[in-house]
């Protein structure tokens, strides 16, 4: 199975990847599975990372080159955002407008992958999937 990760994914892997679930960490280490990070995630990791809350901490506290550096050890296989999936509209639109969500969607629709979230407003969504016990 083809797996691209949700952004969300890739912080629980990077705060604290020893509080995944054990089916988690049996689903995303299995053999079958061939996990793959888009760089749309990686994108939305450093507008977080630059962004700042009000008490001045930083919203994400990751540096993308350093998330880089941790998923080349990975096997993952890098999405590269094209022209293709930018102007490609979802088969199935999205409940809500979260233009991260929706082009990690087209990436997924347009490269035969599944987008494996733990987000409830992308679950019920065709090409997500969940781990049971995380949504």
């Amino acid at each position: 199975m083809k797996v691209l990760l949700d952004t969300s994914y890739l912080y629980d892997l990077m705060m604290a990847p020893r509080k995944l679930l054990d089916v988690e960490r049996r689903f995303l280490g299995g053999p079958a599975v061939r996990l793959h990070v888009s760089a749309v995630s990686i994108w939305e990791m450093r507008l977080k990372h630059g962004a700042r809350n009000r008490s001045g901490t930083r919203k994400s506290p990751f540096d993308p080159s350093a998330v880089l550096e941790v998923l080349e050890g990975q096997e993952a296989v890098f999405v590269p955002m094209t022209m293709q999936h930018a102007a490609r509209a979802l088969d199935v639109p999205l409940s809500h407008r979260d233009p991260f969500d929706e082009l990690l969607l087209v990436q997924a629709q347009e490269e035969g992958l599944q987008l494996l979230t733990a987000d409830r407003l992308l679950a019920d969504h065709p090409l997500a999937i969940t781990i049971k016990g995380r949504v």
